[in-house]
């Protein structure tokens, strides 16, 4: 097998993702849902118990701006899938939360996404699905942690 240079890696990878951006939308959109909105409903489901998430936490949790996530919050609060709330602690912040409405989306919508995941990620060992995940880690922290070459 030939070698891999890190530039092939991450190419790779940047590939990989492209691919699944292009087929989540193909998944998402006769749903009325794009990628991002679906991302959110799941990283909002999964936090349902907390008070909501402010949109600085969303956006790390997004790994995306937060001019983009403001964007996308008044898109889907338009569509009543979610909710601002203000901080009762903080009046500089809202908190997001997932509207009922936003919840029945996101509860018809994941298992659509966990059967195409299962099919995506079919074949790899956990072992492998492990040690990819570990891999992709060290590379999100090196990419937050790089430093300009000097010119």
């Amino acid at each position: 097998m030939p070698t891999a240079t890190p530039f092939e890696l991450i190419t790779s990878v940047l590939s990989t993702a492209d691919a699944f951006l292009r087929e989540g939308t193909r998944l998402f959109k006769p749903l009325g849902l794009t990628v991002a909105q679906y991302n959110v409903l799941n990283v909002l489901a999964g936090n349902p118990e907390n008070g909501g998430l402010s949109q600085r936490e969303l956006s790390d949790e997004l790994v995306v701006d937060r001019s983009n996530v403001t964007g996308l919050l008044d898109r889907m609060e338009k569509a009543g899938w979610v909710r601002r709330a203000d901080d009762p602690a903080d009046r500089r912040i809202y908190r997001v939360h997932l509207t009922p409405e936003g919840r029945r989306l996101w509860e018809k919508t994941s298992p659509l996404y966990a059967a195409v995941v299962a099919q995506v990620a079919q074949g790899l060992t956990e072992r492998q699905t492990r040690e990819t995940h570990a891999v992709l880690a060290r590379l999100k922290t090196g990419a937050a942690q790089w430093k300009l070459p000097r010119l």
